[in-house]
């Protein structure tokens, strides 16, 4: 399997208003079917679904990450987007040793419809772990802002979309970056967030293992599009004191990574379908892109992530769902 170093950049975006549904219903990301992380010896990295038993060493904490998988979705990009997540799910499900919890990075729905929730959360039950973490996408906050989907994953009860909780040695923050999402303008955190941000890793050793998710990228990807975070640099600044930080995001639906000193930060494929890259040519807004019959089973897959000795860049293998 041929390597390649991580690339850099991308996401999506959409509309708020009469045309906002429009414009979310033709985007959304495709991927592989899911990133396997190991943090190991107080360093996160990761590896592709099936080699996941070559990096553990027994004292790992294993952990997955999928995204975008769009529930509800069923244009020509991908009218199968139950059975792309099902394939996943089997990949995950096949690992020589059950991951300890999986990640969901966002748009776990096409509209926000209780329907498309309800269908995730009975599907997410079908993944052999103890649990799914999952943040909201701007797909999941088309209507009623994050209400609907607090309905079906309020992980700790306190009906807001960011939490945060330790496991094996490191410290989750799952923040949420979508609200007040408009195409060609950067969605932010907002004051409250950072604030509680701040107050978070207060209580956290410097030594301790940082892992961040959110939706969009924490780094400007490419503005025109809305594919960045304005109050990204304050959130890093926050997060730059601690010895190891890996923010995994999506909603581009594609790989792109950016190293900050101790911070990597990395997009991840959906489930659902490709989207342009950014500020593709002829483009105007991103839109899920159709590629030839029997085409799209190659486009979606897993990733293999491992970090090199002396190096500060993950290497990566892409592994297709048809192979």
């Amino acid at each position: 399997m041929k390597q390649e170093e991580s690339r850099q950049q991308t996401t999506d975006g959409d509309t708020p208003d009469a045309g906002r549904r429009k414009t979310l219903s033709c985007l959304a990301e495709w991927s592989g079917a899911a990133i396997v992380w190991t943090i190991s010896g107080g360093i996160p990295h990761a590896l592709g679904a099936g080699n996941a038993a070559a990096a553990a060493d027994g004292k790992a904490l294993t952990f997955v990450q999928i995204s975008d998988t769009h529930l509800g979705f069923h244009k020509e990009a991908n009218p199968d987007v139950v059975g792309s997540l099902r394939q996943a799910i089997a990949d995950i499900n096949a690992l020589p040793q059950a991951p300890a919890f999986v990640l969901h990075t966002g748009d776990v729905s096409h509209l926000s419809k209780p329907e498309e929730f309800a269908l995730a959360r009975d599907i997410f039950k079908e993944i052999r772990t103890d649990r799914v973490h999952a943040i909201p996408g701007e797909h999941d906050a088309i209507d009623d802002g994050v209400s609907g989907y607090l309905k079906f994953f309020d992980h700790d009860g306190k009906s807001r979309a960011w939490y945060s909780f330790d496991q094996g040695g490191a410290h989750f923050i799952a923040l949420n970056n979508v609200l007040n999402f408009n195409m060609g303008r950067l969605a932010a955190l907002g004051e409250e967030q950072l604030a509680w941000l701040k107050s978070d890793l207060a209580g956290v050793s410097r030594s301790t293992p940082i892992v961040v998710m959110a939706h969009i990228p924490m780094w400007t990807v490419y503005e025109p599009w809305g594919w960045g975070t304005a109050d990204a640099a304050q959130a890093l600044a926050l997060l730059r004191p601690f010895g190891s930080v890996t923010v995994l995001n999506g909603h581009i639906h594609q790989v792109l990574q950016k190293v900050e000193g101790n911070i990597a930060l990395h997009t991840a494929r959906s489930l659902a379908y490709p989207l342009p890259t950014p500020g593709q040519a002829g483009v105007g807004e991103p839109g899920p892109l159709k590629v030839p019959a029997g085409e799209l089973g190659k486009l979606l897959g897993t990733r293999q992530l491992t970090v090199v000795p002396g190096a500060q860049r993950l290497a990566m293998i892409d592994r297709p769902l048809v192979r």
